[in-house]
């Protein structure tokens, strides 16, 4: 049913992705698809990286680790943004379209009162992807 499964991830923060990447590991075992993590950066200086190639390097290197830990294939596609914290939904959205999957599984977070005033990404990728969407809480 799926091929490629298509998982955001952040870098800054990969001790919040690990139920989404169980999730997704878990459905490309049984689907026998592979995994593609996709990362935004911004194309200055971040606490992750100093540029978009040391970032690319580094997602490739938790792709790698992950491959290992959960015995998928996994692929990377870095991205980089002028400003991550405005165009992350448009970049996410053209990566995934990018990224050739057919299915996106995403970890969401708690939600919370900046949520009634400003969408969640998953909801915006749930809402405008032409492919699946599975928002793991």
């Amino acid at each position: 049913m799926y091929q490629k499964i298509a998982v955001p991830v952040d870098l800054f923060h990969v001790e919040h992705t690990g139920r989404a990447l169980d999730v997704a590991a878990d459905l490309a075992r049984h689907y026998s698809a592979s995994l593609h993590l996709i990362g935004i950066t911004a194309e200055t200086p971040t606490a992750v990286a100093r540029n978009p190639q040391e970032f690319a390097r580094k997602l490739e290197e938790f792709g790698r680790k992950q491959a290992d830990a959960r015995g998928v294939a996994v692929s990377t596609g870095a991205h980089a943004s002028t400003d991550p914290a405005v165009d992350i939904d448009k970049v996410l959205l053209s990566a995934v379209a990018e990224s050739g999957a057919d299915l996106v599984v995403m970890q969401s977070h708690v939600p919370g009162i900046g949520d009634y005033l400003w969408g969640s990404h998953g909801g915006h990728l749930a809402s405008h992807a032409e492919i699946s969407v599975f928002v793991v809480r």
